[in-house]
């Protein structure tokens, strides 16, 4: 612990870390409080995947363009941006929720714009932890901003439903205080590093991560099986859907069902730091997928609450447990000068999983019902794994993690 916290020691990683804590808090609460305000308007499921449609589409367009600035610009100043946009999406929000809408389609190019922020916010912020501290503190520096950021996925999304319950405008306005506090704290932040060599942003340097992606087999597996698997077990995107009319519950029974999975992710990566997968590494990988798209059959199948805070706990699990092996392997595998283009493939990849998979889910919770929507998704995500294990043989034999790149 004490070497953990030492680190603290370099204020402007503490500004950084305190600041990206806050503004996961407000962006968590936010996701509770969009999703059951857009549901308790039109009661459509389809409503909820295009949440996640608005978040993908810019996102996807911007996310290359987004690693070649992040390995090229001040990654602080990319930040400081993303937060006050950030907070522009949060303040119309609260404008919205004061004076009432008829339709949702503002709401709908809010989260847009926060897609779009959040396309230059993914590879700057991952890259810019090795300009705040010292090379020999970069672990305890990852550890504890990815323990920060778990605690606030899963204490968020139950304070925004108890928030929701005095109104949209509470949970908006606590929301802005919290990405203000963000872009202050990041103010007074000084990166000291020497500025690459800036090139004209073109094609060929934009696509680098996406050639090095598919000249590495073990990489482009590990993202393939991500996208392909997870991008039909879009569970939590029906959360608002599943709350009201299946387990009959309220905001604050949608936070706890928000945070479930968080919390099974963040003991996963605690448990993971103690106990670290060094064999039978693509093994692995698979059975967390496995286990992702089992736990999400069980998620659909149940009517219980209690039980389907297990189901999304097994989920968090599952995917910690993919996204553990899916990180180390990017990092090990990519030379440092195109590791902000590769971070934004690997993002897109999420984002397609993620964002897309939610959309998905509500096309397919429109037209099947909701319940039918969960149940076949997690079954296509254990076929899709299945076909993967045998269609990636070289991630399916690897035993160990491979040497670093330089």
């Amino acid at each position: 612990m004490v070497s953990s916290t030492s680190v603290l020691r370099h204020k402007n990683f503490t500004f950084f870390i305190t600041a990206r804590f806050l503004a996961t808090i407000a962006v968590q609460m936010q996701s509770v409080a969009v999703g059951w305000q857009i549901y308790q308007q039109t009661g459509n499921p389809l409503d909820l995947g295009l949440i996640g449609l608005a978040q993908f589409l810019p996102f996807a367009c911007l996310i290359l363009i987004a690693g070649h600035f992040a390995d090229q610009w001040n990654r602080r100043w990319i930040v400081l941006t993303c937060f006050f946009i950030e907070l522009v999406c949060g303040l119309l929000l609260l404008l919205f929720a004061r004076h009432g809408l008829d339709s949702t389609l503002p709401i709908f190019a809010v989260m847009a714009l926060y897609g779009a922020a959040r396309a230059f916010m993914m590879p700057a912020s991952q890259a810019i932890l090795v300009n705040l501290v010292p090379t020999e503190s970069l672990a305890d520096a990852v550890a504890l901003n990815s323990s920060l950021f778990h605690i606030a996925v899963i204490a968020a999304p139950p304070l925004g439903g108890m928030l929701y319950l005095f109104g949209t405008e509470t949970v908006y306005s606590v929301v802005t205080v919290l990405l203000s506090l963000a872009v202050l704290l990041m103010l007074p932040i000084r990166v000291n590093v020497s500025p690459n060599k800036r090139t004209p942003i073109s094609w060929h340097g934009v696509l680098e991560g996406l050639r090095f992606v598919r000249s590495r087999p073990i990489i482009l597996g590990a993202l393939s099986l991500d996208l392909l698997a997870v991008l039909f077990g879009g569970a939590t995107a029906l959360l608002p859907a599943y709350a009201n009319d299946v387990l009959h519950v309220d905001s604050v029974g949608l936070g706890l069902l928000r945070g479930a999975p968080a919390l099974g992710a963040a003991l996963t990566a605690i448990t993971l730091s103690f106990f670290p997968i060094t064999r039978r590494v693509g093994a692995w990988m698979f059975a967390g997928v496995l286990l992702f798209g089992g736990a999400t059959v069980l998620f659909g199948v149940s009517e219980n609450l209690y039980l389907s805070l297990v189901a999304l706990f097994l989920i968090g699990t599952g995917d910690m447990v993919s996204v553990y092996i899916r990180h180390i392997l990017v990092q090990l595998e990519t030379p440092d000068d195109i590791r902000g283009r590769v971070s934004a493939v690997n993002s897109v990849f999420i984002g397609a999983s993620n964002e897309l998979g939610e959309f998905e889910s509500g096309i397919s919770a429109a037209f099947l019902g909701v319940v039918p929507a969960v149940i076949i998704g997690g079954g296509i995500t254990i076929g899709v794994t299945l076909l993967c294990i045998v269609a990636f043989p070289v991630l399916r034999k690897m035993n160990r993690f491979p040497r670093v790149t330089t």
